[in-house]
């Protein structure tokens, strides 16, 4: 006798072959896998946050302590130095503009800088300890998302002023623009997606990402109208920005701190800083069958942020070694010290299998 049960069953195989062998594999038809290529001694002393990479001009800025490095993707060297950036978390790119900005938790400004000469050309008071920065392309502006006031400070890109401030009623993490007008942001301590109206400067949403918690870094897809957040409780929640509604719920590592999206590949990355690892999920094209976890690559302990190269498919991933922890961190009571020239630059890439 046929039961609903055993039906159930040979659906869910069928599903299963399937999903193997034409939706689960890394970037379908491509015969590569991510692995850990090189490790770039860089040195100095002190934690590190937000890295960005500007792929027009083969660099990738590293936030460390008190200074930002200026690393070249190309000849794989540090080339430059930007200094007295207290407490530094984001470094955002304003193309078109040869300027970028910086966000200093220290001292609660933003620097800017030029991107040529890699020196500082004016200072921005900013709201309480800004953390993540990001540049929206459709209004020049440049948002900050301070976590001490909760709330997001705005400048004008053109002339380097400071424009206004967004109350967002929880505390801001990582952030992305559509393009078009819109800035999505993870709300820490909300467990939800804030919706940005760039020109107006108000925000028109808050959307639940249920069953994630404490979202941090934050990836979109353009094309498909799709945010990533990466969660703590070891999930990546994906959100369709044109509904609001959370349509995934993928598996990641732990400790997780940024994520990335790459267009041409479909692949989303979390890196996750307490299990040393990378988690490289597939996603398929609107109509077909959901989002996998194709491949979990390993990195190193504490390499918790990232930044993708979206021209040579690399991923650039800080880390150094812990050395011992003492009380007075803000994250689970201990404070983290790292041992003196350990931090280090990692390089994932795709390499043929």
């Amino acid at each position: 006798m046929v039961t609903k049960e055993t039906v159930l069953q040979s659906v869910l195989s069928i599903t299963a072959i399937v999903c193997a062998a034409a939706f689960c594999g890394v970037a379908s038809g491509e015969d590569t896998s991510y692995k850990l290529i090189k490790r770039v001694p860089i040195g100095g002393e002190g934690g590190w946050d937000y890295l960005a990479v500007d792929s027009e001009v083969n660099r990738c800025y590293i936030s460390h302590q008190n200074h930002v490095v200026v690393f070249d993707t190309a000849k794989e060297k540090v080339i430059g130095d930007i200094n007295n950036t207290p407490g530094v978390h984001g470094i955002a790119i304003a193309t078109g503009h040869n300027k970028g900005y910086i966000s200093n938790g220290g001292d609660n400004s933003v620097t800017v800088f030029d991107t040529a000469a890699l020196k500082e050309t004016a200072r921005i008071n900013v709201g309480n300890r800004p953390d993540a920065i990001l540049f929206d392309p459709a209004t020049k502006r440049v948002f900050t998302f301070n976590g001490g006031s909760k709330d997001c400070t705005v400048i004008d890109a053109v002339n380097d002023t400071n424009i206004g401030t967004i109350p967002l009623g929880g505390k801001p993490e990582f952030a992305q623009s559509d393009g078009n007008g819109l800035v999505f942001v993870n709300i820490e301590d909300k467990n939800e997606i804030s919706v940005i109206d760039a020109e107006k400067l108000t925000v028109t949403n808050h959307w639940s990402i249920a069953p994630c918690e404490s979202p941090s870094g934050l990836a979109i897809d353009l094309k498909n109208k799709r945010l990533f957040s990466v969660c703590s409780n070891g999930k990546m929640a994906i959100t369709d920005y044109a509904t609001g509604k959370v349509i995934a719920t993928p598996a990641i590592g732990k400790g997780p701190d940024a994520a990335a999206f790459d267009p041409e590949k479909g692949l989303a990355f979390s890196s996750n800083g307490q299990d040393g690892t990378l988690t490289v999920i597939k996603e398929e094209p609107i109509g077909r069958f959901g989002f996998s976890v194709v491949e979990t690559v390993a990195t190193a302990p504490m390499a918790r942020t990232m930044a993708l190269d979206t021209k040579t498919h690399r991923i650039y991933l800080a880390t150094a070694k812990l050395k011992l922890t003492a009380p007075g961190e803000q994250q689970g009571g201990r404070r983290r010290i790292f041992e003196p020239g350990s931090f280090e630059l990692l390089i994932v890439g795709p390499v043929a299998k």
